[in-house]
């Protein structure tokens, strides 16, 4: 059956406004390989990475649709992992912008991530209380870590030992073994949920913060397995308590762990955050008050510094000898606390070029701030160096409106009045109103009228960014405003139930003395109605009036006498929006109540009623010379739909949390929305047909959950938890590897017919032609074609997608493994792809006799292998070793970071001991 109607696709053109979400955090990143200046912040499903030099974006790393929650920069700089609400993890290159793997593995939200100290290893923490190791050389899962009760709140890595901790909502404090990947230690002295964690001053202590007042500090240390006598552990407070241990640790571990001391916050409320700079010395607290709180963890000698001190004063305030011994005060220095104008949601540390502390802190008002901090001065105060304000509305924007010529879009949140351009999106105006309810572009797009909630009307002028005039309008909230069909005046709805008519007027500018003149608005009428007034739309025609009640109706009235012509009832609630069609023969009508009416402008009778969104419906308009409308609502989806026949046609990409208002552009090639995530979203009409049946197919996908995202069972193996989760990726991935198999059997006995033929042949014949799927691969063997299939998995659906193969599949790809190994196809990958079908399908492998010379084919092929890639291995490294001496005895210097520290350290001693020396030759 051919098309009955052809509509045409909108698609997302660009978000905007947004500067930082909320429910995400801040980290700073390297770019061009500077450091400090660059940071990435999480905007709704985007990554935006921001120049604080230039105060301008440097950088999007483009999502899809779900936002990103949480951010980790690698330890390189070089990768940024970002962690999805829908429980994916990707991770980008900062240079290229390019996504470089996807991890998908996690059912819920991503609530953490952290990388370890060489960044080869990736954990993720979610919601769905499961922690999971990803490799990030393989692009492939190592482990699940499942025991917590709660949502996973923050996990990070030992530089040291191989050892993950994670806190969670569950009050415990698990200290896993990657190892052996159990958990050995649970930390179980919290009251209420673990909110951060973070290991300070070289992994000698972890700091946890939880629901109360207190920041629980404790001591890490490390036993020796093989001495007989249990280590003396350096005490920093007088008396060390001993963790409460559960009944599941595991008391012979090397590490342990002691309760030193706790910390009291200053700050109100729980923890939500703690940040550490790159030395692990400087600790960041955050609670829910607008401060910030800063300990420094002194170095071994500071804290002795400190200590005698300390000592001399006591004793001489006791005037007489005595002893003491180290105590937390000592080792932990409280810094001046950063006081900031607004609530903060993240924040993160840097190092400047002077060695001074850089923190930048995002706040909850869509601005970010960036300041610095003199550490090693006493009393030091914080200062700002810049703030990221102006690039976006601080609080949810309410109204939207289009210029005629399409260029410009015009937006009023709780504060100001925006003007951005349409096709840069960038902000041109911003003018401090207070809180704007509707707004309207005059003819000539060169003046912007306003509502506000207190009921003035503001003029204001583009060019000039100013305010022209202030008119007292309504007492109440000036609810709606709307252009006259003739272009003259316009008509204000508001709470004072009232409707009144305006028209444009040229005065004199009684500011200046210049003889031009300015617009200005000369009131005419008033309609008085019973109600409050929430919406008001004139009839393109000119001929009627129709307001919308308080008291859940539509009235509509002659606009030239006022007298009463239709009441349109029936919603249950309030109608919230509403519009007119160009050509006035329907109206529809947006309500509290969910439903979305079309009505009839000549009998007032309903022609459908529609339950469009499943909340209030905030936003309605009519597609421009047609009887297409858009409508937005507070589940934050915003939908397409067709006033003729009743259909829906799409559901475009919403916001997060709920749509406030949209606007659809004269034109009606574009349509911009608002929401509570602080986002305008534009979407931009293309040339891409639309068919209704294959959009209410994949939106009934969605629905079904096609990807359910629920791990794999594996039958006779209920002890087995991997990483991975079934995904479309892994589904396509085991069609494609069936296919695959399926050609080769068929091109199998087309080579074994040939082979038949060419013995009865006195001539040579041609071989058959390969299947055309393994012609565009350009492979012309069975084993070459199969590589190419696995090859082309992406790596973290691959264990997946071997998952879900029959055992006969199995049994084909064994066989075929040796020749991958023979002709040296990335061995590292069969190797791989072997160990995983063994482990899973051991049992019936081990019975099935005829593959046992196989596996004793493959068995030593691998072994081969492996001793290849081995001794590849030494020789490169032995090889990097001999160029690293030759370099550093010719240029006398040492390579590396970690070198040079050693080398500086070694020299500061000698000089301290040759020092003592001199002292004790002067003295003798």
């Amino acid at each position: 059956m051919g098309l009955t109607k052809e509509y045409l696709r909108y698609v997302p053109a660009g978000n905007f406004n947004i500067v930082t979400s909320t429910n995400c955090n801040a980290v700073f990143v390297a770019l061009n390989g500077q450091e400090g200046r660059y940071v990435a912040v999480g905007a709704c499903e985007h990554v935006i990475v921001f120049d604080l030099r230039l105060g301008e974006k440097a950088q999007v790393l483009l999502g899809e649709k779900s936002p990103a929650t949480f951010l980790c920069a690698s330890p390189n700089k070089r990768n940024l992992a970002v962690g999805y609400a829908d429980g994916i993890v990707q991770v980008y290159d900062l240079e290229t912008a390019e996504v470089v793997c996807v991890f998908s593995g996690h059912r819920s939200e991503i609530t953490t991530l952290a990388y370890d100290t060489y960044g080869h290893k990736l954990a993720s923490g979610s919601k769905d209380t499961d922690v999971i190791v990803w490799d990030t050389v393989s692009e492939a899962g190592l482990c699940r870590l499942s025991g917590h009760r709660g949502p996973i709140t923050q996990v990070t890595f030992m530089s040291q030992q191989p050892v993950l901790i994670s806190g969670a909502k569950d009050s415990f404090v698990k200290f896993w073994d990657l190892d052996t990947q159990y958990c050995f230690k649970t930390l179980v002295g919290h009251h209420t949920e673990v909110w951060a964690l973070t290991l300070v001053k070289d992994d000698k202590y972890l700091v946890t913060g939880s629901g109360d007042a207190e920041l629980r500090v404790w001591k890490l240390s490390v036993r020796d397995v093989n001495g007989d006598e249990k280590p003396k552990i350096e005490n920093i407070s007088a008396q060390l308590e001993l963790a409460t241990l559960d009944e599941n640790d595991d008391c012979s571990h090397p590490l342990q762990c002691h309760k030193a001391c706790s910390l009291l916050r200053a700050g109100r409320g729980r923890v939500t955050s703690m940040v550490t700079d790159v030395s692990t010395q400087i600790l960041g607290c955050q609670g829910t008050d607008a401060q910030i709180e800063l300990f420094y963890f002194c170095t071994d000698d500071e804290a002795k510094a400190r200590f005698k001190k300390r000592l001399r004063k006591e004793r001489k305030k006791a005037e007489g000898e005595g002893e003491g011994e180290l105590s937390s005060r000592d080792e932990i220095r409280r810094l001046t606390s950063l006081k900031l104008p607004h609530k903060p949601k993240h924040h993160h540390f840097a190092i400047g070029t002077g060695g001074e502390l850089r923190v930048l802190v995002t706040f909850a008002n869509n601005t970010m701030s960036l300041h610095t901090l003199k550490v090693h001065v006493k009393d030091a105060q914080a200062q700002c160096l810049r703030s990221i304000e102006n690039l976006g509305h601080q609080s949810e924007v309410r109204s939207l409106s289009f210029s005629s010529d399409n260029l410009a879009i015009v937006s009023g949140s709780g504060e100001s009045i925006k003007m951005w351009n349409r096709q840069t999106l960038a902000c041109v105006r911003t003018v401090e109103v207070g809180y704007v309810l509707c707004t309207m572009f005059v003819p000539g797009d060169r003046h912007v009228l306003a509502g506000l909630k207190d009921g003035r009307l503001v003029i204001m002028d583009i060019a000039a960014g100013d305010v022209l005039e202030e008119i007292p309008a309504h007492s109440g909230e000036l609810w709606s405003i709307c252009l006259q069909p003739d272009m003259r005046g316009c008509v204000t709805g508001g709470g004072d139930q009232t409707v009144k008519f305006w028209q444009f007027e040229l005065i004199a500018d009684i500011k200046t003395e210049s003889k031009a003149k300015v617009l200005s608005l000369l009131h005419k009428r008033t309609l008085k109605l019973e109600d409050a007034v929430l919406c008001v739309r004139l009839s393109p025609n000119g001929k009627f009036v129709a307001v919308a009640l308080l008291d859940s109706t539509v009235k509509i009235f002659f606009a030239d006498s006022f007298k009463f012509y239709l009441s349109l009832y029936g919603h249950k609630l309030p109608v919230l929006c509403m519009d007119i069609s160009s050509d006035s023969t329907l109206i529809a009508t947006g309500s509290a109540d969910r439903n979305l009416k079309i009505w009839g402008m000549d009998f007032g009778d309903c022609h459908k009623s529609i339950f469009a969104h499943d909340d209030s419906i905030t936003g309605l308009q009519f597609v421009p010379r047609t009887h297409y409308l858009f409508t937005c609502g507070k589940d934050g989806k915003v939908k397409e739909w067709d006033a003729d026949t009743y259909n829906k046609i799409i559901t475009l990409q919403g916001h997060v949390g709920e749509a406030w208002s949209l606007a659809v552009s004269p034109g009606g090639k574009h349509v911009v929305s608002s929401g509570a995530d602080r986002v305008l979203r534009l979407y931009e009409k293309s040339d891409q047909p639309l068919v209704l049946q294959d959009e209410e197919e994949e939106e009934r996908a969605e629905r079904e959950g096609l990807a359910t995202g629920e791990q794999t069972t594996v039958p006779g193996q209920p002890g087995l938890n991997l990483p991975s989760k079934k995904t479309i990726g892994s589904e396509k991935g085991a069609e494609s590897i069936l296919e695959c198999l399926e050609i080769i059997d068929k091109y199998q006995e087309q080579l074994d017919e040939h082979a038949a033929l060419q013995v009865n042949s006195s001539q040579t014949l041609p071989l058959p032609q390969p299947h055309p799927l393994m012609q565009a691969y350009g492979v012309t063997a069975n084993h070459e074609f199969l590589f190419e299939v696995l090859k082309r998995i992406r790596a973290s659906d691959l264990e997946e997608s071997l998952l879900l193969l029959p055992f006969s599949s199995v049994c084909k790809i064994l066989e075929m493994l040796p020749s991958l190994l023979l002709n040296n196809y990335q061995n590292e990958l069969v190797c791989k792809i072997a160990m995983f079908l063994l482990k899973i399908h051991h049992a019936p492998i081990v019975a099935n006799h005829a593959l046992l010379s196989n596996l004793r084919q493959l068995n030593k092929l691998a072994m081969v292998k492996v001793e290849e890639l081995r001794d590849m291995v030494g020789y490169n490294l032995y090889g990097l070793q001999l160029m690293q001496k030759e370099i550093e005895d010719r240029e006398s210097i040492q390579l590396f970071k970690d070198a040079t520290t050693k080398r500086k350290t070694g020299e500061k001693k000698r000089r301290q001991r040759e020092k003592l020396k001199r002292s004790l030759i002067t003295l003798t």
